[in-house]
């Protein structure tokens, strides 16, 4: 019986891929190694100790419906569409080496005719005309008796969408946790002209087979074809969840402050675990009762749109004399926090 497990993914929902890459890394005997190939469409990936706020454009995202999906492992931000091939390798210790899973990939890419190496930690890279370029980067995960690798592979992924999300606003926020190293990136498509992401999955599974001499039959998964994991819905609960993504981001401060043709207003806000710890309103304003009444409301609140436009809701309908100049800071704030 071999001792190898091959999932393809025909999924391209984030959440879906990182549930499963979950109860497999959890639940698999540690004699086995394991080999999870899948993508997903229109996603910035974070690591475990970012803060998206910090990291992402979230007012781009949620405009352009772009997920967001906190991985378990460390490292940065990433934004992942169709044109990128992402792979998990596992495996049980003492065996599971890094150094194996990398080569696999490295000979993958040898058999594809793009002759790539490892760069510093993390990432694959590729010698072009402009000068080395990064075409993959990893992120690893370890507990006592098992370990994960898992990483990207710039096919032809839209690069010019990079930017968009992973520039984030200019926010005065002061903020704890990993920030991303930004690298000159290149898609294999310059290097491999029509190459395509079945090529790849191909190309990597035969150098994994070749690697350990024994060969597997594919397990192809979808949210309609389930593998037997044991706790999957609610794995897939809190990876799609607003508290794993959001919420557990590192704890942070935020200020704003503008002007309106009705007074100047300062907001400070605590933020932990994702929810407003604390909330401080300064003003020149000539009726300050408003503000006053939500600094106190807003404390106890997640620090996202829906819940800040709720209380903003409950406010105008207390302080309806006010409506107009409440319905401007609610425009800003709901800008300034997304």
């Amino acid at each position: 019986m071999s001792t190898l497990r091959l999932l393809l993914s025909e999924s391209n929902d984030p959440w879906f891929n990182l549930a499963v890459e979950e109860c497999i890394f959890r639940q698999m005997p540690a004699t086995q190694r394991v080999l999870f190939l899948w993508r997903n469409a229109d996603t910035v990936v974070i690591g475990r100790a970012q803060n998206p706020w910090k990291e992402c454009n979230t007012r781009r995202m949620a405009e352009d419906n772009i997920k967001l999906a906190r991985r378990s492992s460390g490292g940065g931000a990433v934004f992942h569409d169709l044109g990128n091939c992402c792979f998990t390798f596992m495996a049980g210790k003492p065996e599971y080496d890094k150094s194996v899973s990398t080569a696999i990939i490295l000979r993958a890419l040898t058999t594809l005719g793009v002759p790539a190496e490892a760069s510093g930690r993390n990432d694959l890279v590729v010698n072009t005309l402009d000068g080395m370029r990064k075409i993959s980067g990893s992120a690893y995960r370890e507990t006592p008796d098992r370990g994960f690798h898992h990483g990207t592979i710039l096919m032809n992924a839209d690069l010019s969408r990079l930017a968009d999300y992973l520039n984030p606003d200019i926010k005065k926020l002061q903020a704890k946790g990993i920030t991303s190293v930004r690298s000159r990136v290149a898609n294999l498509e310059e290097l491999a002209p029509g190459i395509s992401y079945e090529q790849i999955c191909s190309s990597i599974i035969d150098a994994y087979f070749e690697h350990f001499g024994e060969q597997c039959a594919p397990e192809y998964i979808s949210p309609d074809a389930l593998p037997d994991l044991p706790g999957f819905e609610q794995q897939f609960a809190k990876q799609s969840s607003w508290e794993w993504n959001f919420g557990n981001a590192p704890n942070f401060s935020h200020l704003l402050d503008t002007r309106f043709s009705w007074g100047g207003v300062e907001i400070h806000f605590d933020v932990e675990r994702g929810i407003v710890s604390r909330c401080q309103i300064f003003s020149d304003s000539l009726n300050p009762t408003p503000l006053e009444t939500l600094a106190v409301r807003l404390q106890g609140v997640m620090y996202r749109r829906d819940a800040l436009s709720e209380q903003m809701l409950q406010l105008k309908a207390e302080f309806p004399e006010q409506h107009n100049e409440l319905d401007q800071l609610e425009a800003w704030l709901i800008e300034s926090v997304s």
